[in-house]
């Protein structure tokens, strides 16, 4: 029978292996959270251009401004101090793609990668060099804050782990994530090939001149699905959790994820934001209840390879 005295053992949270704070207190951290959330998301850029028609390029860097003096006041107020960590990589996770943005811009970056005649691996590998260099900022603020890896997911976790049912998806008690992880990642893949190849002109020897490109593109889909995976996931749910609880961060991300897609989603608008905020919802249920990066990496892996070869196909079309 478990004890009740003080001497017991504090309850860890079963997602990231913390002490949570207790529900009865959660509510300010709540409030604060979705705010701060609302504010760095995607959502200012579409009030701003539904009324200029357009973003500037200083709202960015305002965002990151605003995550400074969140972070200080979290720091500062002792009531809402436990935010302090998810301001904290949010502002890292900003000022480093800043600086990514930065790097890119500069004429010694562009006359090694964009100048032509570069190459698809080459003109992509610019790219994914710097959006290495984003998630590896955030992996290392991650890491000295939580000092264990397996607290912010960065592990394969348990992929047989058994899968909470959602009854509107057809996923009913004692299924697991090794078989509906298979399902979902192929049923996406082709979700995405059917319009892709829609959208392209194939022929045989259009095949044939971009199938050396695959295997670059399967590098660049690998990179892409564990970047994303780590800077738009792992550091919201890592942080987050033991704080406002684990619907309310799972909701987080949704709309993180899914008003960043409105402008520049593919398909923009409402039903872009509805499908990634889907997107989102699903991979994060996957790092919560596996307690790992390993399924979330291989359902974003494989639609994202159908995504790259369309871009190897597009390249050798120019």
């Amino acid at each position: 029978m478990p004890s009740h005295g003080a001497n017991a053992e504090p309850r860890l949270d079963s997602d990231t292996g913390e002490q949570p704070l207790p529900a009865g207190e959660r509510s300010i951290f709540v409030c604060f959270a979705w705010g701060t959330i609302l504010l760095i998301s995607d959502l200012p850029d579409i009030f701003w251009h539904s009324l200029s028609g357009h973003v500037p390029g200083w709202l960015f860097w305002g965002k990151a401004g605003v995550l400074g003096v969140l972070l200080a006041i979290y720091l500062s107020w002792k009531r809402i101090r436990p935010l302090w960590q998810f301001a904290a990589v949010m502002l890292v996770f900003y000022l480093a793609f800043l600086a990514s943005t930065a790097v890119g811009d500069t004429s010694w970056w562009r006359s090694r990668f964009s100048a032509p005649p570069a190459s698809f691996t080459i003109a992509y590998l610019g790219s994914y060099i710097r959006d290495a260099g984003v998630a590896l900022a955030v992996i290392g603020v991650l890491w000295l804050i939580k000092r264990d890896r397996r607290r912010f997911f960065l592990a394969k976790g348990e992929v047989d782990a058994a899968i909470q049912p959602v009854r509107w998806l057809g996923i009913r008690p004692g299924e697991s994530w090794r078989t509906f992880g298979w399902i979902f990642a192929i049923a996406a893949g082709l979700a995405v090939l059917v319009p892709t190849v829609a959208g392209l002109r194939l022929s045989p020897s259009v095949l044939l001149r971009a199938a050396p490109l695959l295997p670059a593109g399967l590098l660049f889909a690998a990179i892409n699905a564990f970047t994303e995976e780590i800077y738009f996931r792992a550091s919201l749910l890592s942080t987050l959790v033991t704080v406002v609880g684990r619907n309310h961060a799972l909701w987080m991300n949704v709309a993180f994820f899914g008003l960043n897609h409105y402008l520049y989603g593919s398909p923009p608008g409402v039903i872009g934001s509805v499908m990634t905020g889907f997107l989102a919802w699903l991979l994060g249920k996957s790092i919560l209840e596996t307690k790992g990066l390993w399924w979330a990496w291989f359902m974003h892996f494989v639609p994202d390879v159908v995504i790259f070869a369309s871009y190897a196909v597009l390249w050798v079309q120019r």
